[in-house]
């Protein structure tokens, strides 16, 4: 009776452990991004950097997270899906720590090596959900969404006060946060096993399904709001009559609601019996929030700041719902997830660029403030189609109706039983 008391008990520990491995992996996805818009003014002022660079640095991240989404499925299905995650994690603590050298060389390939790391990682969360959390998909989806916002926040919140705080100004700034990624690598350590599967992101069938690309839209346009908010949410700020220290509280205040917004609405939409009026509601309120922040009266700061994080956090919970909830199993899941974060990322790229563009023409905030709104409302029409209740399935169909390799489940590495 003994054995068998204690079994679900270890099982029990091991999806605790696994848990709060996921969540820690989840907190470093977002600094290396969020960090940046902060000290945008600051780094300038240093380096010389022209707006039109300024717009290319906000930019980089966005392309580089597309093309390691591309990068994920040859390496998935070569070491596998634990051992990959692994991997995201050290190459994002290198960025980080590269970007600390200071000047422009190592700010951009920092950068760039930073978002490699995160779009690995980005890829293999939906599926490692899906796989390892089937039951409670959409809790699991809300929980680390909303970690993910959490460490947004306090990127964005921390990065004036670390950089007023340390001797090394902004590059010490921005290389602090290689010390979570380190410890986020250290802790998945047990998990990180060769597993190499069949059952690695592919999108060759995915391409053909209609449904497969209107949540890929979704996702792009979603993500191409959320990074312009990253990188110009606090020049705008400042543009309005903000210090660089409050424009960064404020933008910590929209990120830190991301996170309620992102739990929340991820794990109400999955109840639903499709998700389309929450894909009217969301968008539709962080445009809202978006226009009374940038142009409303000043007393309606706090709360515009408030519903733009919680409207934003709730489209990526969504994006993230959509992927899980479309796909039909864990293999598809990481299929769906790779091609939508990989076009979807390369595609929103082009949010904060020409939104920085546009504020660099005309000087003013007013044309950059509508695209938002474009975005935001395409997202919306969009994300009709992606919202019904229909699934898609990455597997070729197996020969003689054999089933597809479904992923290994994780449990952490037992040397006793030679795993």
């Amino acid at each position: 009776m003994t054995p068998n008391r204690a079994a679900p008990s270890r099982a029990t520990s091991g999806r605790l452990l696994l848990g709060v491995a996921l969540m820690l992996v989840a907190f470093n996805l977002r600094p290396a991004l969020s960090t940046v818009g902060p000290l945008l003014a600051t780094i300038r002022d240093g380096t010389g950097l022209s707006a039109g660079g300024a717009a290319i640095l906000t930019t980089l991240p966005v392309l580089c997270l597309g093309i390691a989404c591309a990068l994920a499925a040859p390496l998935i299905r070569r070491i596998g899906p634990d051992l990959a995650v692994l991997a995201g994690s050290t190459i994002l603590a290198a960025g980080l720590t590269l970007r600390g050298l200071g000047g422009l060389v190592p700010l951009f390939a920092g950068t760039a090596l930073a978002a490699i790391g995160i779009g690995l990682d980005n890829v293999l969360l939906p599926a490692l959900v899906k796989r390892d959390f089937a039951a409670s998909g959409g809790l699991m989806t809300g929980l680390y969404t909303m970690t993910l916002c959490l460490g947004a926040a306090a990127g964005a919140g921390a990065a004036v006060p670390v950089e007023h705080a340390l001797a090394g100004g902004w590059p010490s700034a921005l290389a602090i946060w290689s010390l979570p990624a380190l410890a986020a690598a250290f802790l998945w350590i047990p998990f990180a096993r060769r597993t190499a599967s069949s059952a690695a992101p592919s999108a060759g069938r995915l391409l053909r399904s209609p449904l497969a690309w209107w949540v890929t839209g979704f996702m792009g346009l979603q993500s191409s709001l959320a990074y312009i908010l990253f990188g110009w949410l606090p020049l705008l700020l400042q543009g309005r009559g903000l210090s660089a220290l409050d424009a960064g509280l404020y933008a910590s205040l929209t990120t830190l609601v991301q996170a309620p917004g992102a739990l929340l609405t991820a794990m109400l939409a999955a109840r639903a019996r499709d998700q389309r009026a929450w894909i009217v509601a969301i968008p539709g309120l962080t445009a809202a929030a978006f226009l009374v922040l940038a142009f409303g009266a000043d007393w309606l700061r706090i709360p515009a700041a408030g519903a733009l994080g919680f409207g934003i956090g709730g489209c990526f919970g969504l994006g993230l719902t959509l992927i899980v909830l479309r796909a039909a199993d864990a293999a598809s899941a990481a299929g769906l997830s790779a091609m939508a974060q990989g076009i979807g990322y390369t595609g929103a790229c082009l949010g904060p660029l020409v939104f920085g563009l546009a504020h660099d023409a005309t000087g003013g905030w007013g044309v950059p403030g509508a695209l938002f709104v474009g975005i935001a409302t395409a997202a919306i029409l969009i994300g009709q189609a992606a919202g019904r209740d229909r699934k898609v399935n990455a597997a070729e169909p197996a020969p003689n109706g054999a089933s597809a390799q479904p992923l290994t489940s994780l449990q952490p590495a037992n040397p006793a039983s030679g795993s």
